[in-house]
This record gives structure tokens, C-alpha cells and sequence, in this order.
């Protein structure tokens, strides 16, 4: 990625312009407004939202390790911990793509696997990926 990629909208990034329409839903609207966001301005619950609707992964993923890389239990709007399950809850396809991502977030977890469970946060399709077999 370029060395300044968080000071770009995921419209720059993506070289996609998404149209607005006048039925478009809430959360439509919001994740249209957010890929016109510089990345460097996401908030936890930007980044879970859009995480949870599987946009953009490659280049929110990063992003969210940073913050899950201080703070692993990062709260959005939701409750502590939902950032990781967003990231944790992606299929296994992103992950056998991305071994890089894979095993950055599988070394900050592997030690707090056991205050994940309590959460009752599931890392079953993390899991699932080739890497782990």
C-alpha cells in the first residue's frame, strides 16, 4: 500500500464512486458516507460497521489491527469487544487470501483466547482458515 493510503476515502483508494439513491437505507446511506471519510478519521464503530458488512476488508483490516493492537477489546457503539468480532466473524476466504492479516491478528489474540471465549466472542471462521490447520 502507499506510505500515505490513511489519508485517502476508500472512494480514492478503490478508484469507485458508489451512486446515492433516494431509498437507500440507513445503513446504506452511512457506509456510502463513510468510503468519502479519510481513513485516518474512522472511529472503532466506522470500522465495525463496515468491517461487519464485509467492505473494503483490505484495507480496514489493517486499520482495525492497529486499534484491536491497543486496545483488543475496542468498543464502537455496541459493547467492548465488537470491533473483534466484526473482524473475527469475516469468512475463511479473506483469510486464506491474506496470511499476512491472518497471522498479524493471531498473534494478538493467541494469548487471550480464553477472555475472547468469556466474551462469548466466536473465533470459529477465524478458525476455519487454512493457516490454523
Amino acid at each position: 500500500m502507499e506510505n500515505n493510503w490513511k489519508q485517502k476515502t476508500l472512494e480514492n483508494l478503490e478508484k469507485d464512486v458508489w451512486r446515492q439513491f433516494d431509498s437507500d437505507s440507513r445503513l446504506i446511506r452511512r457506509t456510502k458516507e463513510l468510503r468519502k471519510i479519510q481513513l485516518s478519521s474512522f472511529t472503532i464503530e466506522d470500522l465495525r460497521l463496515m468491517i461487519g458488512q464485509r467492505f473494503s476488508l483490505d484495507y480496514l483490516i489493517p486499520l482495525s489491527r492497529e486499534t484491536l493492537s491497543e486496545d483488543i477489546f475496542a468498543e464502537g457503539d455496541l459493547y467492548k469487544g465488537d470491533l473483534l468480532k466484526s473482524v473475527l466473524s469475516i469468512g475463511t476466504e479473506f483469510w486464506d487470501n491474506n496470511k499476512n492479516y491472518w497471522t498479524e491478528l493471531n498473534e494478538l489474540i493467541k494469548d487471550k483466547r480464553l477472555k475472547i471465549a468469556e466474551k462469548r466472542i466466536d473465533c470459529d471462521k477465524f478458525d476455519e482458515c487454512k493457516y490454523r490447520k
